[in-house]
């Protein structure tokens, strides 16, 4: 009789992944059937906090009458690359896999009758492998062994071809996503190269007929939801893989680095470079306006925009507005901030308050978490960390704790808490953005000129003139530049 994988599934004992957000329930509790192991690997209050990689490896692989909790696998092969290849580990999960076979094998009958049940375990575990981290199955040593376990495995269930028919479905889904991660690498945009050109910058010739972003939409909320949309698209394809770089990047284990790091890191570079491009051209924007009264609107509509996106829970875009206009070409625009209604934009720059690390952000950001989590529509799910703070926070958490204890043992507790911080921004990014894609605005965010920082200072001072003798230098500097370089 042919058992669905979802059937096997569902006779798994699982866990949520962080259902208590690793509380008093955390995974990685001593299962009964495990020994009283006081020693490696080590408890406190029935939670994992360090063991050998030996032991945590063998607390992976299923047995008999025991299947790891789910929790406990995601952070395990998510931190387990900083210390081991993910071929290397998956040839000591085929061995550790081959001898219980072997065990079972020479067991009673009654041990015998369970190779089937064994062997839909091992499976689960391998689908959920293949499923949460694909890209490690990339090279080929990954894939010989995982072949080589599915071989193993298949032996147990020759009869009906059951397992194999499962393996075989598992291969085809494994190969789907890594040919879907590899197109996007091919058709990756490059990045956007500022305006230099004397004749773009330079303002000789009236604006009238030139278009800006209040041309294109000039309705906050719409552009808003634009910018989420893009946001969650870029979002998407970042993996936990590409996120755990952060930590086995900066160790000095050079032997142990995972394969892939250049392609992992450049969906991080691509999705940091957004951000950096929106500030660019929201400064931009109100850089290259002629007049005053343009300018002191579209400065007003930013700070809208801004807005909407906090509102929207979209805290990347916003920050990204916030630094446009925080930019010193655009700051030092006394004369436009002047007719700005400013209050609207205090209160941002309140919420992005970098004093006591953030804590205004981290006070929002959190209430935005709460409300995804008991929303009923994609729209209140949606929360958009702070990309910088995210992987700073990462790197701050690996900074404060050491990858191994003092006994040699591997300080589990630290990747606990690393692996909670992405499993919440994977469930972040997973949420279905509900508004409509708009090819026109999103053309005209993506593609518009941005303008270098030189470039934006020599807008600023045609702008508003220089103030002071600092500034006169350098608008002269700038445009002696500019010219010789025409």
């Amino acid at each position: 009789m042919y058992t669905s994988p979802r059937k096997m599934r569902e006779t798994m004992p699982q866990t949520p992944i962080f259902s208590s957000m690793l509380g008093s329930s955390c995974s990685g509790q001593v299962q009964p059937d495990m020994g009283e192991r006081c020693v490696d690997p080590v408890y406190q209050d029935g939670n994992l906090v360090s063991g050998s990689l030996e032991a945590l490896i063998e607390r992976l692989v299923p047995t008999m009458d025991y299947y790891p909790d789910r929790t406990y696998i995601f952070t395990f092969l998510l931190s387990s690359r900083v210390f081991i290849h993910p071929h290397e580990l998956l040839a000591k999960v085929g061995q550790i896999c081959i001898k219980q076979k072997q065990q079972l094998e020479a067991g009673t009958e009654a041990e015998k009758a369970k190779l089937k049940s064994f062997a839909a375990k091992i499976i689960q575990l391998l689908k959920e492998w293949t499923e949460t981290f694909p890209y490690d199955f990339q090279d080929e040593k990954s894939m010989k062994e995982l072949k080589e376990i599915a071989h193993r495995i298949t032996q147990c269930d020759e009869e009906n071809g059951t397992v194999k028919k499962i393996i075989s479905q598992m291969t085809q889904n494994l190969l789907m996503a890594l040919s879907t991660r590899s197109q996007y690498q091919e058709i990756r945009e490059k990045f956007r190269q500022p305006v230099t050109d004397k004749g773009t910058i330079l303002k000789t010739k009236p604006q009238s007929t030139q278009k800006d972003i209040l041309s294109v939409c000039c309705d906050p909320l719409i552009l808003a939801q634009q910018l989420t949309y893009i946001e969650l698209e870029r979002v998407s394809n970042i993996y936990p893989e590409d996120l755990m770089q952060i930590v086995s990047h900066m160790d000095s284990m050079d032997n142990h680095k995972c394969r892939g790091d250049v392609t992992k890191t450049y969906n991080l570079e691509a999705y940091d470079n957004w951000f950096n491009c929106l500030s660019m051209l929201v400064a931009t924007e109100i850089c290259r306006v002629v007049k005053k009264k343009q300018r002191t609107r579209m400065v007003e509509f930013f700070i809208d925009v801004a807005r909407e996106c906090f509102n929207i829970g979209n805290f990347n875009s916003m920050m990204a507005i916030i630094s446009g206009m925080n930019l010193s070409p655009v700051a030092r625009l006394k004369k436009t901030w002047s007719k700005v209604k400013t209050a609207k934009f205090d209160v941002l720059e309140h919420h992005m308050d970098p004093s006591s690390n953030f804590c205004n952000y981290r006070t929002a950001l959190q209430g935005a978490a709460q409300r995804s989590q008991t929303a009923n529509s994609n729209r209140e799910k949606i929360v958009i960390p702070v990309f910088n703070l995210f992987i700073k926070d990462i790197y701050f958490l690996h900074k404060i704790h050491t990858n191994r204890l003092p006994n040699g043992q591997i300080n589990f507790k630290k990747f606990w808490e690393i692996s909670r911080q992405i499993h919440d921004f994977l469930t972040w990014k997973q949420v279905e953005c509900p508004f409509e894609k708009d090819k026109k605005i999103q053309s005209y965010l993506l593609t518009a000129p941005i303008y270098s920082e030189e470039a934006l200072f020599i807008a600023s001072f045609e702008s508003e003139g220089p103030e002071n003798h600092m500034e006169k230098d350098s608008w002269k500097t700038l445009r002696t530049t500019l010219l010789n370089r025409a």
